[in-house]
């Protein structure tokens, strides 16, 4: 569909029976009745609501997930076994097989020598759960290569620490496709993504950019980046936040964080730190006291937040960009291996807003699941795979969940967005009304996305 389009009989912040009229990209008339135009489409009773934001993911690594081996429901060592030997099975010699999702309570501590008895013939890289370490066997460490090895390498380990740019550049893989992911996406109902990626430089957002002008990449973009990033003419994406990245085992000096937030304000940038420790969590908000916070600013995760950081986030005005979906996901492991007391700390959401303190919802993607229904309905009833309540406390109602994902990827957790005249027409048509819709949000549809009143997702029954 091109040119002027009228979305006929929905519902609108709870309204029934409404007319929405959208042109040059944004909507123009809300009424009863409107006049009928060459593009018409019935909407059917179903909520229009503003497009989703997944305002924490990673594009590429998403992409790169669907040629990957995953180990989502692996419990056990022969299980991990088992699909490693299963994908070697179905690849040439030689070939690298890309292992997404390992846990030490899959198999241990993994070693080289022992995934080459997994794979002796394969190029074998088992990626950690967490995103952050790569465990490489003997012939995939022979096929990167000796000399200008990155500071996390341990060769005689096969072990990688935050070496996703190095261990790229060294494959020489061919960037995987994007249309796939931007099409699956707007089947979710998203219409803008923030990348979170610490290592995206003028080339991947080259890459980025090309993606959304040809359309693979149809979502609104907005990109952090570690370092100095300049967005195009053509807006095919903002630049937002600097990437701070810690990891508790090599945490940089108070001086040198409050360094990296001074370079982000020399660039008119705000700063997203990456926290999934307590640890982490004090020296970022210690950071923060010393540099001072500004609008904008984001604490990435939050997954584990003490009672006593709550008032700090709150006096310093910081946004939490959290994944409810972990929770369910993860929810078992982590009422396994974290103490009791300290489980409800993990994921805040509830007891964030309660304070005041600014929340918005993500996916982080691929670690975690890339529907933001999903991430709503583990926000709404907290519970895991295995049906356990992590944290009961910080469960919020169905309209509050989904609001986590309808900010502006400018002001997540500050700047609402709504289906009103004068906005640019970024929307989400569902097949039934909010309230049945919010009823069980893991089983919600989307019946139709548009971005800037043109659609480009519609379902089958559309």
């Amino acid at each position: 569909m091109t040119g002027p389009l009228t979305i006929r009989n929905v519902e609108v912040a709870g309204r029934p029976g409404f007319d929405v009229h959208m042109d040059q990209g944004r909507i123009v008339a809300i009424g009863v009745g409107l006049p009928r135009t060459a593009n018409d489409l019935d909407g059917r009773g179903g909520a229009l609501i503003p497009g989703l934001c997944d305002h924490h993911i990673h594009i590429f690594g998403l992409a790169a997930r669907a040629d990957s081996v995953t180990l989502e429901g692996v419990a056990s060592a022969d299980a991990f076994a088992t699909h490693i030997m299963r994908a070697a099975a179905a690849r040439p010699a030689g070939a690298w097989i890309r292992v997404f999702g390992y846990h030490e309570a899959m198999a241990g501590d993994l070693t080289r020598e022992a995934l080459d008895r997994l794979a002796p013939r394969h190029r074998l890289r088992v990626q950690h759960q967490t995103g952050a370490l790569w465990i490489l066997n003997s012939a995939a460490l022979a096929a990167l290569g000796e000399g200008d090895d990155p500071p996390g390498l341990e060769r005689d380990a096969g072990r990688i620490w935050r070496g996703d740019a190095w261990l790229r550049g060294r494959i020489a893989a061919e960037p995987p496709p994007l249309a796939p992911i931007g099409a699956e996406l707007a089947a979710y109902g998203i219409t803008a993504l923030t990348d979170a990626s610490v290592t995206t430089d003028a080339e991947t957002a080259s890459r980025l950019a090309d993606a959304h002008r040809a359309g693979d990449l149809p979502q609104r973009l907005t990109l952090m980046s570690g370092g100095a990033l300049e967005a195009p003419a053509d807006g095919a994406f903002a630049v937002g936040p600097l990437k701070v990245l810690l990891d508790d085992h090599s945490l940089p000096d108070l001086d040198d964080f409050v360094g990296r937030i001074a370079n982000a304000r020399a660039w008119g940038r705000p700063v997203a730190v990456h926290c999934v420790t307590a640890a982490e969590l004090a020296l970022t908000l210690a950071a923060f006291e010393a540099a001072g916070a500004r609008p904008g600013d984001r604490v990435e995760h939050g997954s584990v937040i003490p009672p006593g950081a709550i008032p700090q986030l709150k006096a310093l005005n910081l946004t939490v960009v959290t994944q409810p979906a972990f929770i369910h996901a993860r929810g078992d492991r982590y009422v396994s291996e974290v103490d009791a007391a300290d489980q409800p700390d993990l994921y805040r959401c509830a007891s964030l807003i309660a304070a005041g303190v600014p929340v918005a919802a993500s996916s982080d993607a691929p670690y975690a699941s890339a529907d933001p229904w999903a991430g709503i309905a583990a926000a709404v009833s907290r519970r895991s795979l295995g049906g356990r309540v992590v944290g009961h406390r910080e469960a919020l109602d169905p309209a509050r969940a989904l609001g986590l994902y309808l900010d502006d990827p400018a002001g997540p957790g500050v700047v609402t967005r709504r289906v009103e005249i004068g906005v640019v027409a970024d929307l989400c048509l569902l097949s039934a009304p909010l309230a049945r819709a919010l009823a069980d949000p893991g089983l919600a549809q989307v019946r139709a996305t548009l971005l800037g009143g043109r659609p480009v997702y519609l379902a089958p029954a559309a």
